[in-house]
């Protein structure tokens, strides 16, 4: 089994995830409702919205797309958490997140990490940067 993170946007999910391949690289595909299968059943209005989009860093996925017919909510009660190898990659990528973002934890040196820090982005989503002495995760 594989866990893929996917966030839902309100009309911004183009333009997020252009601002994560940025910063993280890899490939992104992204399907807008307009080029779908189903783009004459949906709402004129709905043809720019984001249907799938893919961002794909190594062999790991983040995934999302805009909310349709309203059903958008801001993210509550989870971070997406990216596991940095050094501190200099976790500042870079916390300092671009943080960009137009809010800063709820600055990243710093704690007592279980070289570096962690918590920001949600300038599109909503939570992030956790962490940079551990030694990796916990495969």
């Amino acid at each position: 089994m594989n866990i893929v993170p996917y966030l839902t946007f309100d009309g911004t999910c183009k333009e997020a995830f252009g601002f994560y391949r940025d910063i993280f690289g890899g490939t992104l595909t992204v399907q807008t409702v307009g080029e779908s299968e189903v783009a004459d059943e949906m709402p004129a209005e709905y043809s720019d919205r984001v249907m799938h989009a893919c961002l794909q860093v190594g062999d790991r996925l983040l995934m999302a797309s805009d909310a349709l017919h309203g059903g958008y909510e801001t993210p509550r009660g989870v971070s997406i958490s990216l596991q940095m190898e050094t501190p200099e990659e976790a500042e870079r990528v916390f300092a671009a997140l943080a960009d137009g973002g809010q800063v709820t934890m600055p990243l710093e040196k704690t007592f279980w990490a070289l570096r962690f820090g918590m920001v949600t982005d300038r599109f909503g989503t939570p992030w956790m940067i962490n940079c551990n002495e030694r990796e916990c995760i495969d």
